[in-house]
């Protein structure tokens, strides 16, 4: 595996922009604010509404185990739902910014990715006097346990392939996609697509007060052979999307750009990151 320097620039944001949400988690209003800042800074949590205002790198150095999201911590700072934000910012390629945080975790919006590209483009980018440094492989790395396969080969883009297998479900059952990381594309196919989760599984979430800000606002549920949003799905393979979104906001937490060509079956955050970790030769 090597570092590479490209020829394009690191980018940050043009201004500072905000928004106020629900926690998925909490059930509490939580709201961020995503700061320009300097090259090679990286994506940086700030815990501002704790004493000292903690910062919480997005590293794979800084996760810790947390059911059905990406948690980020600095020694009793946490932020939970990071996965989404972070693969909008990936995406479009910001490297660098700072995201003051008041509360434990980012607002769910709809659940997906699509609040938080409305930021950005509001926001705008802004080049910055600093190459970028994509993370390359020389030779396919693989990841496996169980049913849960993932294997990165190497490319010149940066592609994701994703097999979502629900033989359980028959509403679900099995869905493949595969794109280009592109920020348009990403827009267009990807970046809408909703968290989703089948009734059976949810429940002793709720029951247990685990999640107390879900619902059909932010999140597809599944019941049976039916879905239980009275919108419906907004695409007939959204399930499919949602993951390859999760994954790119898991793998920006390499803390360089990938490029090459991912593919995954079944893999859901605990082994996306153990995945990355194998990435960066990092197995703790």
């Amino acid at each position: 595996m090597s570092g590479s320097d490209s020829a394009d620039t690191q980018k940050t944001l043009g201004k500072e922009v905000s928004m106020i949400g629900i926690g998925l988690f909490t059930g509490e209003e939580v709201s961020i604010k995503l700061c320009p800042a300097p090259p090679n800074t990286g994506i940086v949590f700030q815990r501002i509404d704790l004493q000292d205002k903690p910062l919480i790198p997005a590293l794979l150095s800084h996760v810790r185990a947390s059911p059905r999201n990406t948690r980020l911590c600095a020694g009793n700072a946490c932020v939970f739902m990071v996965e989404h934000l972070l693969s909008a910012l990936s995406a479009y390629g910001v490297d660098n910014v700072r995201i003051e945080v008041k509360g434990s975790e980012i607002p769910a919006g709809d659940g997906s990715a699509a609040p938080f590209l409305e930021l950005i483009e509001k926001s705008g980018l802004k080049n910055q006097n600093a190459k970028r440094r994509y993370l390359r492989i020389e030779q396919p790395i693989h990841w496996s346990e169980g049913e849960v396969h993932l294997i990165a080969l190497p490319a010149d883009e940066s592609r994701y392939s994703y097999t979502l297998h629900y033989p359980h479900s028959a509403l679900l059952n099995s869905q493949y996609f595969s794109f280009a990381l592109e920020p348009q594309l990403y827009k267009k196919e990807i970046a809408c697509c909703r968290t989703f989760s089948l009734y059976e599984e949810i429940l002793p979430f709720i029951e247990k007060g685990i999640i107390k800000g879900g619902g059909l606002g932010n999140a597809v549920v599944i019941q049976g052979d039916r879905i239980l949003n009275p919108e419906g799905v907004r695409f007939q393979d959204e399930m499919v999307r949602h993951k390859i979104l999760d994954l790119i906001g898991d793998l920006a937490l390499l803390g360089r750009p990938l490029m090459a060509h991912v593919i995954a079956i079944r893999s859901g955050h605990s082994s996306n990151i153990a995945f990355a970790k194998t990435l960066l030769g990092n197995k703790d």
